[in-house]
């Protein structure tokens, strides 16, 4: 079983000093060895963006793909062979903005892997630009005279979709996150983290504090993550910033439909006995 600190690695880390990305990182660390991930049998998989450097800086194999482009990646590697603990990470601009059509789709197919999106509510590391998850009225480089388009709501969509474990973290809570990181990995289903987390460079209006003052924990007021319509409520509540599990469902997943690699991964099969010389012939 790995540790927090065998998932370390030498590579130099590039974030800003304070950036929330750093609790986003040690709560998947901790994540992983609490529930025994071995880092040989772990894919961590990123687009483009300060959120896609993750992969970098801890010791499994990881895969950054192109703008938008982590969840078709990780569905390719999760098919490839179900037996790996597949982990895809993203920025609020990289996953709800241009990989929006791949996010809805990844939830409503119910793959079995995680997605923790850090949504700092800004372009980071393209130094400031207003993102999907923006308010309206935010000025920004890009919005100089305030957004004006009304911002969406990631975890309402998941929902929407059919996404069968709905969670929101904070990244200053790291032992909190923690535990939501290892609960969505050990779900059987597709699960969403998205990460309230501040970027102490561009959006200096979201600071630490005010999450602090504006959080509260949803199983602290009771709430029933197996009831639909109540997580929707409060996927929409504004007046404070619920975290924990909005939503938690088992049911059927993606591979249960797919006869020939339901017992044995795609990855792990005799393919010595596979002629593809007619196909090597008709297309080359």
């Amino acid at each position: 079983m790995a540790s927090v600190t065998e998932l370390n690695n030498n590579h130099y880390v590039q974030w800003c000093p304070g950036c929330g990305d750093f609790g986003i990182l040690i709560a998947l660390k901790g994540a992983l060895a609490k529930i025994g991930a071995e880092p040989h049998e772990t894919v961590v998989v990123s687009g483009i963006g300060c959120a896609g450097k993750l992969p970098h800086y801890i010791k499994t194999y990881g895969f950054e793909g192109i703008h938008g482009r982590s969840l078709p990646a990780a569905s390719a590697i999760h098919l490839a062979n179900d037996r790996l603990h597949v982990v895809a990470v993203g920025g609020d601009g990289d996953g709800y903005g241009i990989g929006m059509g791949h996010f809805v789709h990844t939830m409503r197919r119910n793959l079995d892997f995680t997605y923790i999106v850090h949504n700092n509510e800004i372009y980071g590391l393209t130094t400031g630009q207003t993102s999907p998850t923006s308010k309206k009225g935010i000025k920004t480089k890009s919005t100089p005279n305030g957004a004006i388009e009304k911002e969406i709501n990631p975890l309402l969509i998941a929902l929407s979709a059919g996404a069968t474990f709905v969670a929101r973290g904070f990244s200053g809570d790291i032992p909190h996150l923690t535990g939501l990181i290892a609960e969505g990995i050990s779900h059987r289903g597709i699960a969403i983290i998205d990460v309230l987390q501040p970027c102490v460079t561009w959006r200096k209006d979201l600071p630490y504090e005010l999450y602090q003052k504006m959080i509260y924990k949803l199983d602290a007021e009771g709430h029933d993550p197996k009831n639909l319509e109540s997580a929707m409520k409060k996927a929409q509540e504004t007046s404070r910033w619920p975290i924990g599990v909005f939503y938690k469902e088992e049911r059927p997943i993606y591979t249960d439909e797919i006869p020939f690699i339901k017992d044995k991964p795609l990855a792990k099969q005799e393919i010595s006995n596979v002629d593809i010389s007619k196909f090597v012939e008709e297309f080359l």
